[in-house]
């Protein structure tokens, strides 16, 4: 489909709580809810950060070596085959946050499957403090090219660092997704609202107790916080991103980089 016959996109966004250290059940359980979205035709479908191990790297018992346990590989695993054949009968993006095996551990990531379920990349978390050290850290902020523009991907607390959000805007993403599963709370919201207005973005921040997208000019799409379904759904119009950044007094126009020196 043309980038110019899909303005408005359908986003899902998983909202459950996974359970902790249970591969197999997480696994079910989102295959469950993915029959669930299915009828809503979305466009593109995230889940929690890690939702397949229930982020496991919370338990203290849980060390760098042996989080591997946890992880799977995207090429083999069940589940990430499951997730590749659900988004190619349904014709959606899927977004799935797990912990990804790596030669040197393992990595808190975002597995990126488009409309033909094919793995088309992935994402590692960049900022891993506390517990998040466990991960093997990633490296770079790639820009994805999708058929209905290009987008990127920040993981839980790669949100509160602003360079994140700019650099993917600046490196031509129309939308982020958010897998999250720490804080959510009010300040939470200030952060969201403030990510997206001062970059001209819309940012789907997914939960497992909230979903939460915030648009271009930083203005609420949808926040939902309830149990019941286990996801929610909402459409956002990237043609109101793209006229924003065509206005020659948008923030990312009327930038000074030639000033912004330590």
């Amino acid at each position: 489909m043309p980038q110019s016959d899909l303005q408005k996109i359908r986003i899902a966004q998983v909202r459950a709580y996974p359970k902790k250290g249970d591969v197999q059940t997480n696994s079910q359980r989102l295959l469950e809810i993915l029959e669930q979205i299915a009828p809503q035709h979305p466009d593109i479908v995230i889940t929690p950060e890690c939702f397949l191990d229930g982020y496991v790297v919370t338990r203290p018992e849980v060390t760098r070596r042996n989080l591997r346990r946890y992880a799977i590989d995207p090429e083999t695993s069940e589940i990430a085959l499951a997730v590749s054949a659900w988004a190619r009968k349904h014709k959606a993006w899927v977004i799935l946050g797990c912990t990804r095996v790596l030669p040197g551990g393992a990595a808190n990531s975002a597995v990126v499957y488009n409309r033909r379920g094919r793995m088309v990349g992935t994402y590692d978390k960049i900022h891993c403090r506390g517990h998040d050290r466990k991960f093997v850290i990633g490296s770079s902020l790639p820009v994805f090219k999708a058929d209905f523009g290009r987008f990127g991907i920040v993981i839980c607390a790669d949100r509160r660092w602003p360079e994140s959000i700019r650099t993917l805007a600046l490196g031509g993403a129309e939308v982020i997704f958010n897998p999250t599963y720490g804080q959510h709370d009010e300040k939470n919201m200030w952060v969201m609202h403030t990510r997206s207005f001062e970059s001209e973005i819309p940012i789907a921040f997914t939960h497992p107790r909230q979903s939460l997208v915030t648009d271009a000019k930083g203005n609420i799409v949808i926040n939902e916080t309830f149990a019941i379904p286990p996801f929610s759904v909402c459409e956002i119009n990237l043609s109101n991103v793209r006229a924003l950044r065509k206005d020659k007094n948008s923030f990312l126009n009327q930038r000074h980089p030639e000033t912004y020196r330590l």
